[in-house]
């Protein structure tokens, strides 16, 4: 409908029956309104409204034109109301995207989520495709690595992941365990396959442990973990995948040059909404609690954000 805005304009016009009523409703000057009802009436061939010193009448095609125009304004005045309210409301679908591997540590906070919104539907999407929020492929992505500068995205920080390297007893059996950090070249380890992980623990391990030393390679990080469960080498697990196996053994605890950074981001078009913001919330209350008992160096209580929003003082 290239013209709807013209159809706008003589509906004010038929409705208030004169063109500085239809300029002042629609906040544009009079003259505008004018062009309008002249573009129209050239476009349709026909005259909608009669002129007369004390305004504008609208003929019978002018009738015709304000009943449709009437209805569709009535119809765009409903569906914007729908919208707000749905905006308002923590219900609908929520698509949530992450690295994969993280489900450890994410799905306990959509569970507490989900029982209490229950009209809430969830979409938990993983892998390493970088989903575009701005195409609204998803309303809330968890990142790591350095700052994501995405124009128009909101990102604030969730936790720092902070893994150690562990071995299962079954390897201790077979291997013994490294008595000082220089002893690790000489045992086995399974890690990512990806090289090009940009993660620091995993370059780490890449760049110190002898190639042939890495017996198990995957891009799967269910996977990775489960070698290290059944003992097929010491590989890094974050504290809440290690806490799902209390049998493990810490062969080395977590090291600053270890660490990455996870964020939060959001579009700015998305960011307000009420169901984002309490996604949002619980987000950062379970890195809070994560922090309380693990000393994990959080920072997702920090008052911080960069993207559009943090010039308006966004305080989410």
């Amino acid at each position: 409908m290239d013209n709807w805005d013209e159809i706008r304009t003589a509906y004010h016009v038929a409705r208030l029956g004169t063109v500085s009523g239809a300029a002042e409703v629609l906040g544009v000057h009079h003259a505008t309104v004018i062009r309008h009802i002249d573009a129209l009436e050239q476009r349709l061939g026909v005259k909608l409204f009669q002129r007369h010193p004390r305004g504008y009448t609208a003929t019978e095609a002018g009738e015709d034109l304000l009943r449709v125009a009437a209805a569709t304004d009535d119809q765009f005045s409903q569906l914007a109301g729908r919208i707000k309210g749905r905006g308002r409301d923590v219900t609908g679908e929520l698509v949530i995207t992450s690295l994969a591997g993280l489900d450890g540590l994410i799905l306990p906070v959509l569970a507490a989520f989900r029982a209490e919104y229950p009209g809430i539907v969830l979409r938990y999407l993983t892998g390493e495709r970088l989903f575009r929020l701005e195409y609204g492929e998803a309303h809330v992505a968890i990142r790591a690595g350095a700052v994501p500068d995405q124009p128009d995205n909101v990102v604030q920080p969730f936790i720092r992941m902070a893994p150690a390297l562990y071995a299962a007893p079954a390897y201790a059996d077979r291997h013994g365990l490294p008595d000082t950090p220089e002893d690790l070249s000489g045992h086995f380890f399974v890690a990512n396959d990806d090289r090009a992980n940009r993660a620091p623990f995993n370059q780490w391990l890449w760049n110190t442990i002898p190639q042939d030393n890495v017996v198990f390679r995957s891009t799967d990080m269910n996977a990775l973990e489960m070698a290290v469960v059944r003992g097929m080498g010491i590989g890094f697990l974050s504290q809440w995948e290690a806490d799902a196996h209390p049998q493990l053994l810490e062969i080395a605890p977590p090291r600053p040059e270890w660490e990455a950074a996870l964020w939060l981001v959001t579009h700015v078009d998305l960011h307000r909404t009420t169901k984002v913001q309490s996604l949002l919330s619980f987000l950062k209350a379970h890195a809070r609690s994560l922090s309380s008992d693990a000393d994990s160096g959080t920072d997702a209580d920090a008052e911080q954000e960069s993207g559009p929003d943090a010039a308006k003082g966004s305080d989410a």
